[in-house]
């Protein structure tokens, strides 16, 4: 099992920045990708970003392509993703999820383990 807890989120102006984190506990964190999902109301679960096991490769929905950056820290069991110049389309619950196959996939039904979730809500 892998203990996923998300953190960093909150209510921010367009144009700003947040940064957000996922700590995990249980089995070795350097055996999962790690990937950021996110959610708004009455919308389908949406692929974010993700990074390979090592950090050395990492993939961005186009959306947030050249915005947001993806990055983990396996000494700290951690996972980041910095969000920058937000917009109110950013506006969701973001999720992050542990991938045990080391194949990139954006589909959420691939991801084994997730976190509760953390709200970002973006004003103009």
């Amino acid at each position: 099992q892998v203990q996923l807890v998300e953190s960093g989120g909150g209510l921010v102006q367009a144009g700003a920045s947040l940064r957000l984190s996922c700590a995990a506990s249980g089995r070795t964190f350097s055996r999962y990708a790690m990937g950021w999902f996110r959610q708004a109301p009455g919308k389908d679960r949406e692929f974010v970003a993700r990074i390979s096991r090592s950090g050395g490769n990492t993939y961005y929905a186009d959306s947030v392509k050249g915005r947001f950056a993806i990055s983990r820290d396996n000494a700290k069991n951690t996972v980041y993703l910095q969000m920058n110049s937000l917009n109110p389309d950013d506006t969701a619950v973001y999720y992050c999820a542990a991938d045990d196959q080391p194949f990139y996939t954006s589909d959420p039904r691939a991801y084994d383990y997730w976190g509760q979730g953390t709200q970002v809500t973006v004003s103009s």
